[in-house]
This record gives structure tokens, C-alpha cells and sequence, in this order.
């Protein structure tokens, strides 16, 4: 199947989040999940002047997504796109001559190419090594994981990153088979699983097993937070933070970025007992997919977004 932008990647709560960004003339704003080039694409059709927009994409297939956009001249021309892990914004930013952004998005999803593709072993739903990497160039794949951590740091990521209870049994039994053999594929891992699942919960605890393999592969968490840190630093006065999550890994630490300025949640009040955070919350209630939307992309279904505005100096 030949992949066009749309569906390599269909962008969740497009109009929702882009709003988000309260876009204006002479902006710079930085799209950090690329992906199909769908929210790029939009943003782009909204900028005018001397704005300019930076996406990132670290897979070099998600880079071949630009030439399917349908850019017109102008827009070329207020578009950078860098391929590179989001967690390097700041470095990048710097390489620019970026000192200040007025808006940062980022659909943290995996895009639907990365489950659909049979030979990427994102999903279960077909037999393919066992690599998970976002970055093809990247060293680190699932196999070196299941087949050369100890048993108790595949339990932690079972246990932190799947929030799976039977984290323990689930590496004990990779352990033990890979001691007959090793684990290379999506069907060798679970052929050595399966039986530790509950059967009304198994397709939900298997995903987040392949869930937080993948995590750790990518350093997902780590590169998270990195990147939000670095957006809260760039952010200009004023300035927009509008973030989409699937899961409550993710969503924990935007919200805690958002309500405390960090990505532990540390709330730090000031004399008169009001809370110190860089941000002023847009939506006080998460922004969820539309019922009809749900039905057009059931992946939205577990979206979640949230969107901040950096604080004015008083």
C-alpha cells in the first residue's frame, strides 16, 4: 500500500489544538510531531507575513510525507523542517537564531503508519522483528531489550511504563524463554506472554506490554520531558503550549508542566499561598475528540488535549 500523507497519518483534534496556538501574523511556531504533515499543513495555511514554522520528525519516512503536503510557494518559504528528535528543540532553536517561539504543538500519538507498518513490530497484529525504533538510524531495538536486560529492569518497565500488575510474571517468562531461545519476534514474544493474560483484558494488557517496549526503545518519557522543558524556557510571553496525549504517562507530566512549571507536579506557592507556574491554563477541562470523530478515527478516542498560555511579566 502506498502511503500518501493522510494516511500515514491522520492528525487528531486538528482544528481544536491549532486554535490552540492563537496563531497570529509574525509568529514562529514549532510543530514537534511532523508525522503525515497534517497540523504542519494546516498551521501553514493560516500563517501569513514573516511567521515561519519549525517541524520535527525524527523517522525519515515521516520526511517524505513534505513533498505530499500540496505547499504552495509562500508557504515553502516560511517552512523548516528538521529531522531530529524533538527532545533536541532547544539546541535546534539556537541553531536557527530562534531565541523566542509564540507557539509549540505536539501530537504525541504514534502515527498510523508505525502501527500499520508489518515490518516496524509496533504492533501484535503481525509477526515482524521486534525493533519498535522510531529512528531506523537509532542502535538500541525491542530484541536487544527482551533478549539482554535483567529480569527485575524488564519487570520496572513492564510495571512503570505498561502499568501492567503482572509485570514480574511477564519477565520472568521472556527470561526463561530466552534461555531456550532468543526473542525476535512479535510472535516469539507472544508465544512466551499470552498465557499470563486474563482473557476479557488480553488485546488491552498485551498493547501495553508492546506499549511500554516501545517507550523504552525510543526513551520516550525522557525525550518528553526534555522537550517540554525546553518549550516552557522558549515560550515567549503570551505564547501557546498546546499539547494532544493518548496515554496517562504523558498526560501526567503535560498536566504537571502546565500547573507547576515542572514535570513532577512540585506546586510552589508564594507568600500569599498562590501557585507559581509559568502558565495560565486554556481549558480547564481536557479537550476531547467530537463523537463524530471518534467514529471517523477511532484512534482519537484516547486523545486528550491540553493547551497553556505563557504568563505575561508583571
Amino acid at each position: 500500500m502506498i502511503k500518501t500523507a493522510e494516511t500515514y497519518h491522520v492528525p487528531v483534534l486538528l482544528n481544536e489544538s491549532i486554535e490552540g496556538l492563537n496563531l497570529h501574523a509574525e509568529g514562529t511556531y514549532v510543530d514537534v510531531t511532523f508525522g503525515g504533515g497534517g497540523h504542519s499543513r494546516e498551521i501553514l495555511s493560516r500563517l501569513k507575513g514573516n511567521s515561519h514554522l519549525y517541524s520535527f520528525d525524527q523517522d525519515v519516512d515521516a520526511e517524505e510525507n513534505i513533498n505530499k503536503m500540496g505547499l504552495e510557494p509562500g508557504q515553502i518559504e516560511r517552512f523548516t523542517f528538521i529531522r531530529s528528535n524533538f527532545r533536541y528543540l532547544k539546541n535546534w532553536m539556537r541553531y536557527y537564531g530562534i531565541e523566542q517561539i509564540d507557539g509549540l504543538l505536539a501530537d504525541l500519538g504514534v502515527s498510523s503508519h508505525h502501527f500499520d507498518d508489518e515490518s516496524r513490530g509496533f504492533s501484535f497484529r503481525f509477526e515482524a522483528p521486534l525493533d519498535m525504533r522510531m529512528n531506523k538510524s537509532a542502535r538500541m531495538t525491542a530484541a536487544d531489550i527482551l533478549n539482554e536486560y535483567e529480569e527485575g529492569q524488564l519487570a520496572d518497565i513492564f510495571y512503570l511504563y505498561g502499568e501492567l500488575k503482572q509485570s514480574r510474571r511477564i519477565a520472568s517468562a521472556i527470561v526463561k524463554t530466552r534461555a531456550q531461545h532468543p526473542l525476535l519476534t512479535t510472535k516469539d514474544l507472544l508465544n512466551a506472554t499470552e498465557p499470563l493474560f486474563q482473557r476479557v483484558r488480553e488485546k488491552k494488557d498485551i498493547t501495553k506490554m508492546f506499549q511500554a517496549l516501545r517507550i523504552e526503545v525510543n526513551h520516550e518519557m525522557d525525550a518528553l520531558r526534555e522537550m517540554l522543558l525546553s518549550a516552557t524556557e522558549l515560550l515567549r510571553p503570551g505564547g501557546r503550549l498546546s499539547v494532544i496525549t493518548y496515554h496517562s504517562l504523558e498526560d501526567r507530566m503535560v498536566k504537571n508542566i502546565m500547573k507547576s512549571g515542572n514535570v513532577e507536579g512540585t506546586i510552589k506557592q508564594d507568600f500569599f499561598g498562590r501557585i507559581e507556574t509559568p502558565f495560565l491554563i486554556i481549558n480547564k477541562k481536557v479537550i476531547t475528540a467530537a463523537t463524530e470523530e471518534q467514529e471517523r478515527n477511532p484512534r482519537s478516542r484516547s486523545a486528550k488535549l491540553r493547551i497553556a498560555e505563557k504568563k505575561t511579566n508583571e
